[in-house]
């Protein structure tokens, strides 16, 4: 089923000697904002582990690579239709299931018996029918990303692609993360060997000593009846986000932990969001001690209980669903608000497309 409700979402882990998203433009060193002393993870770094951990797990992933190495996303396009349009089956089940998209392809194929590769390989040289190749090229990549492409379903993706004008805005919208408290760097770099394909080079790993941070995100129905999303997707989107944290065990990312996710499911009716979460948390630290592991901080979530209560009361929230890392203590994370406990540890079967 395509997701009907809007939801706000939390996810919090912690860093540990580790580098929880390097700067490029500042030698890899963890991202900060250096006037507050925070640390700063980007949406992206959240998007690629899920991204590659559903890819672990068989499914279809639009923002790839093609043989090892990284392509333009018009080749990637180019790849993946062909792949459609040379599975004769695969094709005549998305014309049955979609009549509009049908009608387009019958306009211009008439009673053309070749291969739909090959039909589709001369409307796409006949220059006069361009905008009729664009507007059956919107369609028929809708239908793929519904059936084959989980990350575009998720996170949508602006096609800079010749011959499609659609832009999908992605469901699921996530913020850049920061720490709830000041972090430091650790100040001794370690010299470590950086391996190429026929040499080798020196360079430093620069690890944070200590982070609990936190991400903020939002899920839209509308966006999700474009994209394709489904609550099965919802689903996988929560797990991913924890188990592809765990599974990204490089180098640089060990000593990264989940430890929340929450998430404030609203009723169908309600088209709004509380905004970003993160604002109703209160954090306690003793402002003069290092900050080196999780019993150092204390959230207290009593204001944000307080408005999912008045929300609730309201008829806005429909339920809220959380997952807990069973090594975080009452006291770290204290008054929580009720919620329905979901296992973002379950294991992913394997997915083998139809």
């Amino acid at each position: 089923m395509v997701v009907k409700q809007n939801g706000d979402f939390l996810f919090l882990f912690e860093a540990a000697m580790t580098n929880p998203n390097g700067d490029p433009d500042q030698e890899n060193k963890p991202r900060m904002d250096y006037e507050t002393s925070t640390c700063l993870v980007s949406d992206a770094r959240r998007k690629r582990d899920s991204r590659d951990f559903l890819k672990e797990k068989g499914y279809r992933i639009f923002v790839d690579t093609l043989g090892e190495k990284k392509v333009p996303m018009d080749k990637m396009f180019l790849a993946i239709r062909d792949e459609w349009l040379q599975d004769e089956q695969r094709m005549e089940g998305l014309f049955a299931n979609n009549i509009p998209l049908r009608e387009k392809w019958e306009l211009f194929a008439g009673k053309d018996q070749a291969s739909y590769y090959d039909i589709y390989q001369r409307w796409s040289a006949d220059k006069k029918r361009k905008s009729e190749l664009t507007e059956f090229n919107n369609l028929f990549l809708t239908e793929i990303i519904k059936h084959s492409l989980i990350d575009i379903r998720l996170f949508g993706s602006a096609m800079a692609v010749e011959g499609v004008s659609r832009t999908f805005t992605g469901p699921v919208q996530v913020t850049w993360g920061y720490s709830l408290h000041p972090v430091e760097l650790v100040k001794s770099n370690t010299i470590t060997s950086i391996m190429n394909d026929d040499n080798s080079t020196f360079g430093k790993k620069h690890k944070l000593h200590y982070g609990l941070i936190a991400h903020y995100g939002t899920i839209n129905k509308y966006s999700a009846q474009l994209t394709g999303m489904t609550e099965e997707d919802r689903h996988l989107f929560r797990q991913s986000l924890v188990q592809g944290m765990m599974n990204n065990q490089t180098d640089s990312k060990q000593g990264q932990t989940p430890l929340l996710y929450l998430e404030v499911v609203y009723t169908p009716e309600f088209d709004g969001y509380l905004g970003d979460l993160r604002r109703f948390l209160q954090v306690e630290y003793d402002e003069n001690k290092a900050i080196r592991k999780l019993d150092e901080v204390q959230v207290d979530f009593s204001k944000l209980s307080t408005v999912i209560l008045e929300m609730k009361e309201k008829g806005y929230v429909d339920k809220v669903v959380a997952w807990v890392h069973p090594f975080v203590e009452k006291t770290a994370f204290s008054q929580l608000p009720p919620y329905e406990v979901i296992d973002l540890w379950a294991s992913i079967p394997v997915f083998v497309e139809a």
